[in-house]
Parts: structure tokens; sequence; C-alpha cells
């Protein structure tokens, strides 16, 4: 299989892999599920997706050696995390354990601190832009899908594109300025706002 235009899910035994191989596929992109490094740095693209807790991905990432090969692709390629694998870009995490995340975004990733919301933040809620990148514009204050607990705080404001209201502001979307995006919702799961930004995004 020619590498050359593909987008590369990373497949790291944290789920979630099929429904977002299964939006790409629908957009005609050309994608690839894999651990292998010399396909994650041959691919144009990477998305990192995942469902489950922080500790378990990182380990997981650890035990298959991709932690340093997806530091690389993000400082060099098009690089989105989704849900589980947005917040492992943070530089750490809380849950059940203080645990080192990839530290591609300065910051912490906490429970959602709200005491009168249900927790997990489950359902359809209205993105609030924050600052216009290359996959979220002014405009775009649509409906996405999300299933978490836990949030990123980035430690630059600069890093927030996107929010959502539940109680307080929830981080949504977070973009270094450069290459690397990270969505906390579910754009495989949150119908046309969420194909136009996997769009976006694989048009890099």
């Amino acid at each position: 299989m020619s590498i050359k235009g593909t987008t590369a899910i990373v497949d790291y035994d944290a789920g979630n892999i099929f429904s977002v191989k299964n939006a790409l596929d629908f957009l005609g992109e050309n994608c690839v599920l894999t651990d292998d490094k010399d396909v994650l740095k041959k691919a144009d693209r990477v998305i990192l997706p995942g469902v489950g807790a922080f500790p378990a991905a990182m380990e997981s990432l650890r035990k298959k050696g991709l932690t340093d090969v997806l530091r690389e692709c993000a400082r060099e390629k098009p690089f989105l995390g989704i849900c589980l694998g947005m917040q492992v870009l943070f530089s750490k995490g809380f849950e059940f354990s203080e645990t080192e995340g990839l530290a591609l975004i300065p910051g912490e990733v906490r429970r959602i601190p709200v005491t009168d919301r249900v927790i997990p933040h489950m359902g359809w809620n209205r993105l609030e832009i924050k600052r216009d990148c290359p996959i979220v514009k002014a405009g775009d204050e649509n409906y996405v899908y999300f299933v978490h607990s836990f949030m990123g705080f980035p430690e630059e404001i600069s890093h927030l594109a996107a929010t959502v209201s539940y109680g307080i502001d929830v981080t949504a979307l977070v973009w270094n300025g450069l290459y690397t995006f990270g969505a906390q919702f579910h754009p495989e799961k949150s119908g046309e706002t969420g194909l136009e930004i996997l769009r976006r995004f694989v048009n890099l």
C-alpha cells in the first residue's frame, strides 16, 4: 500500500478507532489503522483517537514504543488527538494517579470541576469558538458530541481554540499554533459539523 496521501490512525488498544476510520472512509480519505512506526512517519497526517483512562493509554503507547515517534510526527505534520487522544497531548494527567503525557500541549488534565452537573459530561453541546484555527473558525458554533469526565487545562490561553459551557467553560478544542490539534469531542460522531472538521484536517 502506498503511504503517500494517507492519514494514519494510531491503533494502540484504546478503542474508538473504527468509528474514526469509517468517518474518513465516508469522506473518501485514504487512511490506515496502524501501530507501525515507519507507517506513522511516512503518513501525511496522524490521528490519535482514544476512550478510557489516561494512565492506561499512556502505558499502552509506551509498551508499543510509540511515544517518541508520535512527538516527532506532531512536530512535522498535522496531528489530531480525539477525546482521550486529546487529553494525552497534555503535559500530565491526574486520573487515578499523576501520569506524564506526550507534552505537546503545555498543561494538565483534571476532573471537570463542577458539583451541580452530571459527570461524565455526555451528549451534545454547542461549540464556542475562542480562536480561529485551520479546523474550526468563527461561525462554527454548532453542536458536537462529548463523553468525558476529565478536561484539559492549557497553560497558554492562545492554545484554546474552542470551549463548551457545562457549568464552567470546558475545553473543547486546542491547537498549539503549528501542527497539533486536540478535540475533546468526537468529530466522527458529531454529524456534518464533525465531518467538516475532519474534512478540513485531512485537507491540511
